[in-house]
């Protein structure tokens, strides 16, 4: 199956390589997506500029499922929203998808234009549990200022047939029981009006493409192989 890998926040599409080696291996077609203002140094793009990368991978694809992690589940489910037809799945690792008229990303202070990796404080606990003292260094010395206009960027909506696209949530630093408690209490409109939802457990941090690729690459492979 065609497999394509949005990355989150600060990363490059390169963080995507063991889960795609792997999944290669598995007999599937996996492609990084890369997003202008990550994989361009640009920091004038907007979200708008990534949301049209990725619905031109899904064009140039064959019914692809499309994985989104932590931000980038927004940006998955928008891509859902534009080609509700055209996509088999989504997949959400770590994340759920922001609803409409929300903004994208925006979580920290905007420096210059951008928003910089925090550090490290803000995900102590079981996001950043199981990254080590040199996989935080080369974390933070790769990571990539976020354009302001990507992180304030408006979430848009608007193609109810995304509501009928299968979803895989794949559940990290949380378990599938808090993942489908906070969509039942209403915290994740989104999935609550979607129609075809699952969850998957993976015993990683927030990051499993870094520290688990092999793994992350299995779940992949078992959620692909079920639409």
């Amino acid at each position: 199956m065609d497999i394509l890998l949005i990355a989150g926040l600060w990363l490059k599409r390169n963080v995507w390589s063991g889960t795609v080696d792997v999944l290669e291996r598995l007999g599937h077609s996996p492609r990084a997506v890369a997003l202008p203002g990550a994989d361009d140094g640009s920091s004038a793009a907007t979200l708008d500029d990534q949301v049209a990368a990725v619905v031109a991978e899904i064009d140039g694809a064959s019914r692809p499922m499309v994985v989104g992690h932590s931000a980038a589940c927004t940006l998955a489910w928008i891509a859902a929203d534009r080609r509700p037809s055209a996509i088999a799945s989504v997949a959400l690792i770590g994340g759920f998808p922001g609803g409409e008229d929300r903004a994208y990303a925006d979580f920290f202070p905007i420096v210059d234009g951008v928003m910089p990796f925090p550090g490290w404080e803000p995900f102590e606990g079981a996001d950043a549990a199981d990254l080590d003292g040199p996989a935080r260094e080369r974390f933070a010395s790769e990571a990539v200022p976020v354009p302001g206009a990507v992180a304030r960027g408006r979430v848009d909506l608007h193609d109810e047939r995304r509501f009928d696209v299968p979803v895989e949530v794949i559940c990290p630093e949380f378990t599938p029981e808090q993942a489908k408690a906070w969509v039942n209490a209403g915290d994740v409109p989104e999935l609550a009006s979607a129609r075809h939802v699952s969850y998957v457990d993976i015993a990683t941090g927030h990051w499993p493409m870094i520290t688990q690729p092999e793994a992350l690459a299995s779940v992949l492979d078992a959620a692909a192989r079920k639409v």
